[in-house]
């Protein structure tokens, strides 16, 4: 094992607010859901039975909900209490859906958790209770609150990213990602985004790379998910600047690349025959029942009210675009990791691979007529993911931006909230930033407000119930902006690894005033950015290595700005950029 991952840390949190129930119960709200139990203090006038309800969402009155719906966490635990004063605290039982063989179980020395924001203390019969306070014990991996900050002119945005950054925190209970509290398993794709978000909140980097260690031994049927690997890995190699797990799982990750289901073209298919067990061996799939399944996006259908799910109708033909958009970003991650570990040859010979499939998977899914990415070979079907992908990756032919980005906006936000990570780093990598701001600030039922609307305080599982009927309230993979925020729209990313140096390329879109704190392995950047009625910009950065400035983005796409790229050493700079 090469991470070295800290000890997950226990905090007491007392709650926001408590009162007494008309039953003579005690009601309590801890203001957000956290991960843990109770400490339960009470002074009982006489013996009495007592039953504890912890929930992460109320009834319409104002009490915790006893019949929450899809995996929404209550749990009802009786005790029965002695006359006299107590202290005691409750243990949670086990889940067997979430402590199974898959799942990632709490370290021994804890004890087993429930995410639940309120509580209340029921005694059996009559007003027993003369006191009653409970003290919850929150478990996550060790957090730096301070580490990171974003504030705006806009206070829909400000929210989706505290409820995003928040998430990070309390999703983080297992020392390694997991995908929610249902079944507490480490899911590649999941495990990406919650990679990003973290860098993007806390200057901590080990809680990845143990997850990256793990998910290699341990992977997960989706061939989408394989395909995350090298994103993965390389990520961790750009933020921290250590290529170890590069050089120790070099061949690991050539295999997980999947050059084995390319056909003669080049493209790939885990439907063209292709997939062998010696494959399936390699990847550490055997024995997992049916591995390497197309995903595109999650859920289907059946998981939906509507039937129709999160895929925007995706032709699920053998060949799909989708998946060898993918394909072609792990070829391109491929030849650099090469070359950073002094494979000549082997860089050459990856990066002449990638250059012929670009031109096939052009060839074959680019409609140039409607100027859309098709879903796959022989189908005529565009759908939002066959387009968001290549978006994001940089594999639009040139000159057909504009028509894919008008294909986008007409979609909307047509996929689940994992697929949101990759529809707004196209609109950033388009130019789009408004669009991206729209997708974050939507009030519908498909954004984050509504996560907020709906009572969460923990980034959900889908956008709501109808999306997937059996969703939870704390999945970190719904927390993108997190990491989109800082990357892209305060457009702070490392240009060289281990951020010697960094790019600063903001698109604030039509906000007017951003202040922002982003956390790096050598110090945080700190920018400040301020328009005047004018529309005048003002850019204040300080930052602990030298970046390259990227002003493109304060004008509008008719005007760019003098001197659009600037070279700046570490420290406190003030410029004024003239569109």
């Amino acid at each position: 094992m090469i991470a070295h991952a800290k000890s997950l840390v226990v905090e007491e949190t007392p709650p926001d607010h408590r009162c007494r129930l008309p039953d003579n119960g005690w009601f309590f709200d801890f203001g957000k859901a956290a991960f843990g139990t109770v400490r339960l203090r009470v002074k009982a006038s006489r013996g009495t039975n007592l039953t504890l309800h912890l929930g992460e969402k109320l009834n319409p009155n104002g009490r915790v909900d006893r019949q929450p719906p899809g995996t929404v966490r209550y749990r009802a635990i009786p005790l029965k209490i002695a006359k006299g004063c107590h202290v005691e605290q409750i243990v949670i039982p086990a889940d067997p859906r979430n402590t199974g063989p898959a799942a990632i179980l709490m370290p021994a020395e804890l004890f087993e958790v429930l995410p639940f924001r309120y509580a209340e203390v029921e005694p059996e019969e009559g007003p027993a209770l003369l006191s009653c306070e409970l003290i919850r014990l929150e478990v996550s991996y060790p957090f730096d609150e301070s580490a990171s900050d974003f504030r705006c002119d806009d206070d829909a945005l400000n929210r989706v990213w505290d409820l995003c950054k928040y998430s990070i925190k309390a999703t983080s209970f297992c020392g390694i990602y997991v995908d929610g509290d249902r079944e507490r398993i480490p899911y590649e794709g999941d495990a990406y985004i919650n990679q990003l978000c973290h860098y993007g909140v806390d200057a901590e980097y080990e809680m990845a790379r143990r997850t990256i260690e793990y998910l290699i031994d341990h992977p997960t049927w989706p061939t989408d998910w394989a395909l995350h690997f090298l994103p993965m890995a390389w990520a961790d190699y750009l933020y921290t600047g250590r290529n170890d797990l590069l050089r120790h799982y070099y061949e690991e990750l050539k295999t997980k690349a999947l050059f084995e289901l390319a056909r003669e073209d080049g493209i790939i298919s885990t439907e063209t025959g292709l997939v062998t067990p010696e494959l399936l061996a390699r990847l550490h799939l055997v024995g997992e029942p049916p591995p390497l399944r197309d995903l595109v996006d999650w859920p289907p259908g059946s998981f939906a009210d509507s039937g129709i799910g999160e895929r925007d109708g995706y032709d699920m033909v053998p060949v799909k675009s989708l998946i060898n958009a993918f394909y072609l970003w792990n070829l391109w991650l491929l030849a650099q990791v090469a070359e950073m570990l002094g494979l000549g040859g082997e860089a050459v010979e990856i990066r002449e691979r990638y250059e012929q499939v670009k031109i096939r998977y052009q060839q074959l899914f680019f409609d140039s007529r409607r100027g859309v990415f098709l879903d796959g070979e022989d189908t005529d079907h565009a759908s939002l993911h066959a387009n968001m992908l290549p978006a994001a990756l940089g594999l639009i032919p040139p000159g057909y931006e504009v028509s894919v980005l008008d294909f986008l906006r007409s979609r909307g936000m047509a996929c689940s909230v994992y697929g949101a990570q990759y529809l707004l780093e196209a609109c950033y990598q388009l130019g789009a930033a408004d669009d991206a701001l729209d997708l974050m600030t939507a009030t519908h039922d498909r954004g984050w407000l509504n996560m907020v609307k709906s009572g969460s305080t923990i980034t959900m599982e889908a956008w709501d119930h109808p999306y997937k009927n059996n969703l939870d309230w704390n999945h970190a993979w719904g927390a993108a902006p997190a990491n989109i925020i800082p990357r892209f729209l305060v457009g702070a990313r490392p240009l060289q690894p281990g951020f010697r140096k960094a790019l600063i390329a903001p698109q604030p879109g039509r906000l007017r005033q951003i202040r922002s704190t982003v956390p790096t392995i050598r110090g945080p950047i700190r920018i400040e950015l301020s328009a005047s009625a004018s529309k005048d910009w003002t850019l204040r950065i300080d930052s602990p290595v030298p970046s390259q400035l990227d002003l493109s983005g304060l004008c509008s796409h008719d005007r760019s700005p003098r001197d659009s790229y600037l070279e700046l050493p570490a420290g406190t700079k003030e410029i004024k950029p003239t569109c």
